[in-house]
């Protein structure tokens, strides 16, 4: 890659405390020939209360696509450029792609500066399987084009996350009591790192009310959290299997034995009986 280009920086922006900004954001801030802002009138606090100075442009969903070549061009010059979103990290659901994949395509750095994200935090903090998940972002505006997203997720094993607005909450909420299993762990997480942030658990039965009852529950940023439909646990296998199990177990047979010889009898799945013989074994 060419030296004498500029170098595009996504910078991660608090999502409301002003305090979770990094060093290296200030740095790079104060560094770069020009900010692109997502809103310029929301981002100048934030950068007034660091006494950073430099330039702003507007860069939002709007006119991304007429801005990003332009923006190319400073980078091209040898001027360095800041993506920021009003909170939270670039491209997450927010501007920027455009003009990451021209920079690519043209061989410019892209270069991260990480930081806040509302949907790690939320995650992070929700008490729900963390360890896979799927980001849907923003769901569609309109009631069946929503039901028909989620429909398409019912069965999905990993934690589902959603950024959804205050307008659309209970909508939202609603529609996942349609479409989920009523005691599906659901997390609501709100106004992430401000003076009212509030993350709760309920289910997907019970959110919507929860929610419709609170005025203040109604107000702000969200991001809902849905867990993923659970794997079939050994103890779900039904009493004759249970049964026919038992017997081959107490007759001698080892555990691997056991659960092939009882799904061939029963027709259950071989590895959920694995599962329940090895529970029965560690039990006695």
């Amino acid at each position: 890659m060419s030296q004498s280009k500029g170098v595009l920086y996504l910078v991660a922006t608090p999502l409301g405390n002003l305090a979770d900004f990094s060093f290296r954001a200030v740095e790079v801030l104060q560094s770069v020939a020009v900010i692109a802002a997502e809103d310029t009138r929301h981002s100048r606090p934030l950068l007034n209360h660091y006494g950073i100075g430099t330039p702003l442009v507007a860069y939002h969903e709007h006119n991304e696509d007429a801005a990003a070549p332009q923006l190319l061009a400073r980078l091209e010059r040898g001027e360095s450029v800041a993506v920021i979103s009003d909170a939270g990290t670039p491209l997450i659901s927010d501007p920027g792609f455009p003009l990451v994949r021209l920079a690519r395509q043209a061989g410019i750095r892209a270069v991260p500066v990480p930081g806040p994200s509302a949907l790690i935090a939320a995650l992070s903090a929700s008490g729900l399987p963390c360890d896979h998940f799927h980001f849907g972002g923003f769901l569609p505006r309109k009631g069946e084009a929503r039901r028909s997203e989620l429909k398409t997720l019912l069965d999905r094993r990993e934690t589902l996350v959603f950024y959804e607005s205050s307008h659309r909450v209970l909508d939202c909420l609603e529609d996942i009591n349609a479409i989920f299993p009523a005691d599906r762990p659901l997390a609501i997480a709100r106004e992430l790192t401000k003076h009212y942030e509030t993350i709760v658990n309920s289910t997907a039965g019970a959110a919507h009310a929860l929610v419709a009852q609170d005025a203040d529950m109604q107000k702000g940023e969200f991001v809902l959290l849905v867990q993923g439909k659970r794997e079939t646990a050994a103890e779900d296998i039904d009493a004759e299997q249970a049964r026919v199990l038992g017997i081959l177990l107490d007759g001698g047979c080892s555990v691997k034995s056991a659960a092939a010889m009882a799904a061939e009898i029963t027709g259950a799945p071989r590895k959920l009986l694995y599962q329940a013989a090895l529970k029965r074994s560690s039990a006695q």
